[in-house]
């Protein structure tokens, strides 16, 4: 995220294609984890995790020598199909090796290391793309992954599904194509027109081709998506608290950064460390919250979680074009204090309330809704973005040379344009254009911080009615709290 504006600089690159470099790795990652969780029940998961590392490191080499913005994106696409078949995994090999209490803990790991990588993630991140160019950050991949799939040939051990099914072709492709025309439709809007024919016919499309996807999980003997799996409210509660976590928090990221940077002027490297009060404190409060879970029942853990990031969120609001960053402070501190709460949670609680031999498809929808979450979540809240931003810039700058291109300015200032919009602007009225530009886009963060903050509240409550602590008991999973809930 640190280094989008640079790319967008580098690569002459629209706002619309910034937001589908991060969501065209979200989608192959969200549309793939289904396939990937049942391919790796079926022929082994430590295999198909070191497959999914090698992909994940070339297609980052790609990404580093990309030339153009819609190879970069394609690039992205491949990262995430590499993407998907680790994140399947992941957790499957956790659920594996550790039981009892001993998952709480490795979980607790596991969620602390997410959060460790977050927090290292923004500084690497913006130290690198100001010292050596943001191709750099893609690079670096390379060498860790290739020592990832040593380590993981010579430390884990291998499992699968010795029932396991044929690959639902199907399914998978319905379920990315309905993704892909629902997040193309949703970064169309505002340039299209809500009620164009285009915008009316690839929503139409989403919705047609997500109704065959279930219609075939229902009828096929070997759907990739087993509907049975969402019979236990816990499940179906921990499904949507991720989902809500990734829509409201992390695709707010996206635009917490284009506000650092186009609105404070900060460079990559001044903005990785804003990011540090969220990323540390969802670092030591994961390390606690695995062994937490061991006496609070997993619901309040989730719950409460998503209520910090509600908090949180609407601490941020309130900005002003006169704003400095520790505006931003209180609630990133609230915010990341609920993000480490309740991931440790999530991740066992995915696979806590399904049989052993589910355990990879369990873990592959519970990333599904994360991912899909963020890519829906970063194109709602775009699209909310460029919408309020066009029609607050209309009024501010009227009487200047540039009045009547509102939308196109919002567009451009949205991907990290402002310099280059200031700089069409006669001299004499340049202050004037960039308070006005300053504002708007202080304004647009505020309304879209505000529908974030809703959407945690929403899967706060959610995981609150759905989530059960009995329903950990048939399978023997980590949650002795069950006797309180």
């Amino acid at each position: 995220n640190v280094a989008l504006p640079k790319i967008a600089s580098s690569l002459k690159a629209s706002f619309s294609d910034i937001r589908w470099v991060i969501d065209a790795y979200a989608l192959t990652l969200a549309a793939l984890l289904l396939t990937a969780g049942a391919l790796a029940d079926l022929i082994g998961r430590r295999l198909v995790f070191a497959t999914g590392l090698v992909l994940f490191a070339f297609t980052s080499f790609l990404c580093a020598i990309s030339p153009s913005a819609l190879f970069l994106i394609l690039a992205r696409a491949g990262q995430g199909v590499g993407g998907a078949i680790m994140f399947s995994t992941a957790l499957a090999l956790l659920a594996q090796e550790f039981h009892g209490r001993e998952r709480g803990t490795a979980f607790g790991a596991w969620g602390a290391t997410i959060a460790a990588s977050a927090a290292v993630g923004p500084l690497l991140g913006g130290a690198l793309t100001e010292g050596l160019g943001w191709s750099s950050i893609f690079y670096i991949n390379v060498p860790v992954g290739i020592a990832a799939v040593a380590l993981t040939l010579a430390k884990v051990g291998e499992s699968r599904n010795p029932e396991g099914s044929k690959i639902d072709w199907v399914g998978t492709v319905t379920f990315t194509a309905a993704l892909f025309l629902l997040v193309l439709a949703i970064i169309r809007g505002n340039a299209e027109g809500w009620g164009s024919t285009l915008i009316v016919a690839l929503f139409a499309g989403s919705a047609v081709l997500l109704a065959l996807f279930l219609v075939s999980q229902f009828v096929q003997e070997n759907a990739m998506f087993d509907v049975s799996l969402f019979r236990k409210p816990t499940f179906s509660g921990a499904s949507l608290a991720a989902f809500s976590v990734s829509c409201a928090m992390f695709a707010m990221f996206l635009y917490l950064v284009l506000f650092l940077q186009t609105n404070l002027g900060l460079s990559p490297l001044q903005t990785g460390p804003r990011f540090l009060p969220f990323t540390v404190l969802a670092f030591f409060i994961a390390a606690a919250s695995g062994n937490l879970s061991v006496r609070v029942p997993v619901r309040l853990l989730i719950s409460i979680g998503l209520a910090l990031v509600c908090a949180g969120l609407l601490l941020m609001r309130g900005l002003s074009a006169s704003s400095h960053w520790t505006s931003l402070l209180a609630g990133f501190i609230v915010a990341g204090s609920g993000v480490g709460l309740l991931n440790p949670a999530l991740a066992s609680t995915a696979i806590g309330v399904v049989p052993p031999q589910r355990s990879g498809m369990a873990s592959g929808i519970n990333n599904t809704f994360r991912q899909v979450g963020i890519a829906t979540g970063i194109a709602v809240l775009g699209a909310i973005f460029e919408s309020v931003l066009a029609s607050k810039l209309a009024p501010k700058l009227a009487g200047t040379p540039v009045a009547g291109h509102a939308a196109q300015i919002a567009h451009a200032v949205a991907a990290g344009g402002a310099q280059q919009v200031l700089d069409s602007v006669p001299p004499a009225q340049r202050a004037a254009a960039r308070a006005a530009i300053h504002s708007a886009f202080a304004s647009a963060m505020n309304d879209i911080l505000l529908v974030s903050a809703v959407i945690a509240f929403v899967g706060a409550v959610l995981a609150l009615l759905l989530v059960r602590s009995r329903d950990f008991a048939r399978y023997g999973a980590a949650e002795p709290a069950a006797a309180t809930a």
